[in-house]
């Protein structure tokens, strides 16, 4: 099984990074609501002294991006739904018949019964979890329509772009959307990470993995807090977003960007805009989810 530090995954069978087909369904009209970045150079990536070097965060490096749209959320419940109603598309958690369920999100049986992941005994995998049902059944996405969708792979969300006529953003397009046009800060708002005590972003408050100070556990509504300088909501925290690009060249898993609910400082401080992490395309989880770019 392959897994990063902050989210397990599946294992990456032969050729799963070849891109899905577009569904034989008419796709909706031009997605509308993208913001228009005018892209330009900006400073990517961190030294910062409590980084993940290994992750490739840095060097710092000058980098140039076109311009470019994105959407100002992540991609939810709803909209995902009107996706497979008209394409009728099975994710591949569904074709699995389970994904990763963080342990705190379960109630009943399924809080005793469903296996820990080794080395990462707060996630569980759970038979029947999926975008549709994302602690597993008996659990729904009725009340979360406005929520990011979760439980879908890389390749479940490359699917999505292409029957909405949009693709994933690279990893320059998203750190430069991320930054909301602030040079070298740690989050999309400047370095302090609460000014002024005020919550900014939906990450794990307490001590983890154990005790939540922060209300309820799980993601939150896509436009949750305020957006950005580019007018992005929750660019961090909430959930992991794919990219387009992999995590390093050659490498089997695609990078993923923003860090989620489950972030903290003490286990996974990924919650900053140059922080990268990564899974395999076939992997699902409860905390990674996806934006669209055009």
């Amino acid at each position: 099984m392959s897994s990063s530090c902050c989210t397990p995954g599946h294992d990456s069978p032969a050729g799963a990074l070849t891109l899905l087909a577009a569904p034989a369904v008419a796709a909706p009209r031009a997605v509308r609501g993208l913001l228009d970045l005018p892209g330009g150079r900006f400073l990517m990536g961190t030294d910062d002294a409590d980084g993940f070097p290994a992750d490739g965060e840095g060097p710092v490096r000058e980098v140039a991006v076109d311009p470019f749209r994105i959407a100002p959320t992540t991609v939810t419940n709803a909209q995902y739904a009107t996706f497979v109603k008209a394409t009728g598309h099975v994710t591949e958690a569904e074709d699995f018949g389970f994904s990763f369920v963080f342990a705190g999100l379960l109630t009943g049986e399924l809080a005793l019964s469903a296996p820990a992941v080794d080395g990462v005994p707060w996630w569980r995998a759970v038979s029947g979890a999926s975008w549709k049902h994302p602690e597993g059944p008996g659990s729904s996405i009725a009340s979360r329509q406005n929520h990011p969708v979760v439980h879908v792979s890389w390749n479940d969300a490359v699917a999505y772009c292409a029957w909405s006529g949009t693709r994933l953003p690279t990893e320059a397009e998203w750190e430069y959307a991320a930054r909301g046009g602030l040079e070298g800060r740690r989050y999309p708002w400047g370095d302090e990470l609460a000014p002024g005590g005020r919550v900014l972003l939906n990450i794990w408050q307490g001590d983890f993995p154990t005790t939540h100070t922060g209300g309820r556990t799980g993601t939150v509504p896509v436009k949750s807090y305020r957006p950005n300088g580019h007018g992005l909501y929750n660019a961090v925290g909430n959930v992991w977003e794919w990219s387009a690009d992999p995590f390093a060249p050659g490498h089997p898993s695609r990078a993923m960007r923003g860090g989620s609910f489950l972030c903290h400082d003490s286990y996974c401080n990924r919650y900053r805009v140059a922080a990268r992490s990564s899974n395999t395309p076939d992997s699902s989880t409860s905390n990674i989810g996806f934006r669209v770019a055009d």
